[in-house]
């Protein structure tokens, strides 16, 4: 029987460094005899050095949504700055399906990114003087391709941000929400694999970042990119991620699905986080259901594993009649289901 190999990661980051300082490279060479990856950083600063990414480890699959996560000056913005080399790393690899970028020569990265590589960040930095769709086809046109293919190109994901009748547009005339989803479908016109997002909806009014988030799950789902997106917001991460990496002074300190994060983080600063999440919206039947399986089974409310603990407990108390309520005076006023309290609860599922 022969082995089957394993596909190469969409993204794989291996023993990343990025030091501020003078002659970094030199410097972080020197400190690597200190031990631990927390003794090199505290070795560098002792020399005024900042090491803002330190053994920086982790892969992302094709297709799946990694969050980076972390107070301001956690590392987070630096590190998909360096994965994307608009910051040249200090030490480590970088590898995009397989091919060490870091390695490239600037003729390679210039066509990774116009071919394979989608950006958008907080400051979308639109043409004021272009149009919605001139916007969004500028990234062909540095391509070479036609007018025609170009604009076609552009009306097809100005639909798919739901951008619909306002390609003739200018950027004045839309709002910050639509502005955000231009800058958005300009990086999807090039139909990249690869997708970098570095808090693209923080500047946003909530309901605003909401529908976006939306739209933003929406658009996944239908074109499943392989994406690394960047946020300071617990409620955002655990919204958007398939996994999601918590980083403090530099370093990931946990890599791990939604419901890892919130039921098992590792330390203080991790729990920190998710302290004030509702559980039940996160965790799942799996995680607390046991093997042991009882002989007379009561009725079946129907559970799955994969369920939230919010749906499954409203599920569970359907089985049960209605109980009344009664006034200050014990008289009976009206009636309620028990399922209906545990729904209310609830926040409806994306």
């Amino acid at each position: 029987m022969t082995e089957t190999t394993r596909p190469a990661a969409a993204i794989s980051v291996e023993g990343l460094w990025q030091v501020f300082g003078p002659n970094a490279a030199t410097a972080l060479r020197d400190a690597r005899g200190a031990g631990t990856s927390s003794d090199i950083a505290k070795a560098l600063a002792d020399k005024e050095f900042i090491p803002a990414v330190r053994e920086a480890n982790f892969e992302v699959q094709s297709g799946e949504l990694f969050v980076i996560m972390g107070l301001s000056g956690s590392g987070k913005s630096t590190l998909i700055r360096c994965i994307s080399r608009l910051v040249e790393p200090t030490a480590g690899a970088v590898r995009i399906d397989g091919e060490d970028i870091l390695q490239a020569s600037e003729k390679r990265l210039i066509e990774l990114r116009r071919h394979k590589l989608g950006m958008v960040f907080q400051h979308f930095g639109l043409f004021p003087h272009m149009t919605v769709a001139d916007n969004v086809a500028f990234p062909l046109k540095m391509q070479g391709a036609g007018k025609t293919n170009r604009r076609k190109r552009a009306l097809e994901v100005i639909e798919l941000v739901g951008l619909s009748g306002r390609e003739d547009a200018y950027p004045r005339e839309l709002s910050g929400g639509q502005r955000q989803r231009v800058g958005i479908a300009r990086s999807l016109a090039v139909n990249p694999d690869i997708w970098f997002l570095d808090e693209p909806f923080s500047a946003l009014d909530p309901l605003i970042r909401r529908q976006l988030q939306d739209e933003f799950l929406h658009i996944q789902a239908t074109l499943k990119k392989s994406i690394v997106f960047i946020t300071h917001d617990i409620t955002e991460a655990l919204k958007l991620a398939d996994r999601i990496a918590i980083m403090k002074d530099g370093e990931i300190v946990q890599i791990g699905t939604p419901e890892e994060i919130v039921l098992r983080p590792v330390n203080d600063y991790v729990a920190e986080f998710s302290k004030d999440v509702a559980k039940g919206k996160h965790a799942c039947v799996e995680s607390v259901m046991t093997r042991d399986v009882p002989d007379n089974m009561p009725d079946d409310p129907g559970l799955r594993p994969g369920m939230t603990l919010d749906t499954a407990l409203a599920k569970c108390m359907s089985l049960y009649e209605p109980v009344p309520v009664r006034d200050e005076s014990g008289m009976v006023i009206g009636a309620v289901q028990p399922s209906d309290l545990a729904a209310a609860l609830q926040v409806e599922e994306t």
